[in-house]
């Protein structure tokens, strides 16, 4: 608590010393009593208030159960009916689901409903969602991406809960908040949430943009498991995500959850996710997130040129979106090495990236994603292209999925590829051909020797990828389960099988005829 006389605290302050005097726990372990701002919410409250440059976003991003909702609710009241309250202006505070907004309005509420000192400044309209202030006239209103509240509201400032569940670089609800914000020049978004899965969704690409650019205007305090492959039993991970690990974050129940995580490795991906606060799906998914990370070891270049058999895997999709083909080497030490050519059409780039939620276009920028000229896949200018990229290597085998493959092989024939390729090899995507694959790159994966080199859009497909099991155990990748492309990966496990020791001894049948 600061004992300063208000007249004499900074307006961090003042808020501070606000949730401290009215805001009391109205559920949990600690109801009843005052709020005690936390060493790491005062630190970001004082930064986010008494930043000299005024802030227009604040970010928290912190690990489930370290009192996010208590936070938001508290954050609400200041505004409502405390010390940064607006004469006659809007708040708002936006959930992904109408269920989570309902979950900060009634905490919001029963705050009030503790206080009667509150009780006298805050009208409450329960059916509708809403608090208002009544010394100032502040309306404030819980709105959700569900219901589509976004539209029509002209909030001074905006309170987003769980912002690491939207999907994607672009969100229309938040984007509505956003446009609706810059009626004020004096407008705020605050953010806290646990991390999103993936560096490709939006609040990752916030953190990151302030990583790489900061900006005076923005506080950002990320609280993560800083090794993404840290062991799930790590306390020291444990401390460096939750930051209230201890005192309102249980530290029994954070150790039965990484037992469990540490038992099963399907559990994994959420425990990293939500209790490590680490950018990881929560899916059951094929790899899990640390054994990936583990191969993002440098690729190797050289021996793709050095006159050693390279695989390449070839998976097309729609015209209008990707398609992967991935060559694979073996190093000496018996490391595949994967060397990605992924292309995307140029027409319409941006539009994809929105709607598949992936940065299609940066990476582009960044010679990671190829763009094809024109609105669909040229596959005469795929293969022209190939034939160039893989020139000096020695090409031993194509491993392709037969989708479409009859109008890729009649463009190589048109090109120099055909006359570059001895074998296509088909590989069915059904559990007979796919589960002896799968098993194999993941055999690799466990066994460090995978090099991916962290490629993005290989990146992509591993933290989005779902593998079914048929009633024998077998397991292939699902695309219909994924929440994104992974054509990538499929070609990269194609691609890779040849090259490993149980590729090696599979014979190889020349389906040439097949796709002429």
């Amino acid at each position: 608590m600061n004992d300063k006389p208000v007249a004499e605290m900074t307006r961090g302050e003042r808020v501070c010393a606000f949730i401290e005097t009215y805001c009391i726990a109205p559920e949990g372990d600690l109801v009843g009593q005052l709020l005690h701002l936390e060493p790491f919410e005062r630190k970001w409250l004082l930064e986010v208030y008494d930043n000299p440059h005024g802030t227009k976003l604040a970010i928290l991003s912190i690990a489930k159960k370290n009192g996010k909702t208590p936070l938001i609710a508290a954050l609400v009241l200041a505004h409502v009916a405390g010390p940064v309250a607006r004469t006659n202006s809007q708040i708002v505070s936006g959930a992904m689901s109408q269920q989570q907004a309902s979950t900060v309005f009634k905490y919001a509420w029963k705050m009030v409903q503790a206080n009667p000192k509150l009780q006298a400044l805050v009208r409450v309209q329960p059916s509708l969602k809403t608090l208002l202030g009544l010394a100032a006239n502040v309306e404030y209103r819980a709105i959700s991406r569900q219901k589509k509240t976004a539209h029509g509201i002209a909030p001074v400032v905006a309170i987003l809960d769980e912002l690491g569940q939207v999907k994607g670089p672009q969100d229309d609800f938040v984007e509505a908040i956003e446009t609706a914000l810059g009626a004020y020049d004096e407008s705020m978004m605050i953010v806290i949430s646990t991390q999103a899965a993936s560096d490709a969704d939006l609040l990752s690409t916030w953190i990151d943009d302030q990583i790489r650019t900061p900006s005076p205007t923005t506080v950002c305090h990320v609280y993560a498991a800083a090794d993404p492959a840290c062991d799930v039993m790590d306390e020291a991970a444990w401390r460096q995500a939750n930051p209230a690990l201890g005192i309102f974050r249980s530290e029994k129940d954070m150790r039965l959850l990484a037992e469990k995580a540490s038992r099963m490795p399907a559990f994994e991906g959420s425990f990293r996710n939500l209790n490590l606060n680490q950018r990881v799906a929560q899916e059951r998914l094929a790899f899990a997130p640390s054994v990936w990370r583990a191969g993002a070891g440098t690729v190797n270049r050289a021996i793709f040129t050095d006159g050693r058999p390279v695989h390449v895997g070839l998976d097309l999709s729609l015209r209008t979106d990707l398609t992967a083909a991935i060559a694979a080497a073996e190093d000496d030490d018996g490391n595949v090495h994967l060397l990605p050519f992924c292309y995307t059409p140029l027409a319409g780039l941006e539009d994809r990236a929105r709607r598949d939620r992936a940065p299609y276009d940066v990476w582009v920028k960044q010679g990671q994603l190829i763009a094809v000229p024109g609105a669909t896949i040229d596959y005469d200018w795929v293969c022209d292209h190939l034939a160039i990229v893989l020139k000096g290597m020695n090409i031993a085998s194509v491993q392709f999925d037969r989708w479409r493959m009859d109008v890729l092989k009649a463009a190589a024939r048109r090109s120099k590829l055909n006359d570059m390729v001895p074998l296509w090899k088909e590989v069915g995507q059904g559990f007979k051909d796919a589960a002896p694959r799968l098993e194999a790159f993941e055999s690799a994966l466990l066994a460090g020797h995978i090099r991916h080199g962290g490629h993005p859009l290989l990146t992509m497909g591993a933290a989005n990828a779902i593998a079914i099991a048929d009633p024998a155990g077998g397991r292939k990748l699902d695309k219909s389960r994924s929440t994104q492309r992974i054509d990538p990966l499929v070609a990269a496990v194609m691609a890779a099988f040849p090259a490993l020791p149980e590729g090696q001894t599979v014979p190889e049948i020349d389906v040439l005829a097949m796709v002429g």
